[in-house]
């Protein structure tokens, strides 16, 4: 498997076992970040100094964090998207939407428009989750590249 085609590429296909991967691979990267923030600040609550410096590391890794797996999410996200045979486009919805429905409920002081922009937003990422990572992709080759799930088999001998 090309560990940089999957996560950062922006072309081709994946199928879901390959998106829940790239998630996982997420999951335990946050979780290694916030463990070694966490031993880092503890073990510098003596020395204002080192504290200070320690809490400049961690912004530093924790932003460089940010930005390549907000890269890699959009990556995987828009090869996601290919095998379901949509296009890319598709991710700013799924990623944006909830985000913005959400600043909108929390800055409004309407209850009937709060509770409707609440709706939206859960309904668009629990779509999202469906179409990014329940459904399967489309059979067969299509405008995006050739099926992840036979990509790998040998062509039929004539």
């Amino acid at each position: 498997m090309d560990w940089t085609h999957l996560l950062f590429s922006f072309r081709g296909r994946i199928n879901r076992g390959k998106y829940w991967l790239a998630i996982l691979i997420y999951t335990v990267a946050w979780v290694a970040f916030v463990g070694i923030s966490i031993a880092m600040i503890g073990s510098n609550t003596d020395d204002l100094l080192k504290l200070a410096g320690a809490g400049l590391l961690i912004w530093l890794a924790g932003l460089v964090l940010l930005f390549v797996g907000t890269w890699s999410g959009f990556a995987t996200g828009i090869k996601r998207l290919h095998d379901r045979d949509k296009s890319g486009w598709w991710i700013l919805l799924f990623w944006l939407g909830p985000s913005v429905l959400g600043g909108i409920q929390a800055t409004t002081n309407n209850p009937a428009v709060a509770l409707t922009m609440g709706f939206g937003s859960a309904a668009l990422a629990i779509w999202g989750l469906i179409e990014l990572g329940v459904l399967r992709g489309s059979a067969g080759p299509n405008l995006y590249g050739r099926d992840p799930l036979t990509a790998h088999e040998p062509a039929p001998q004539r």
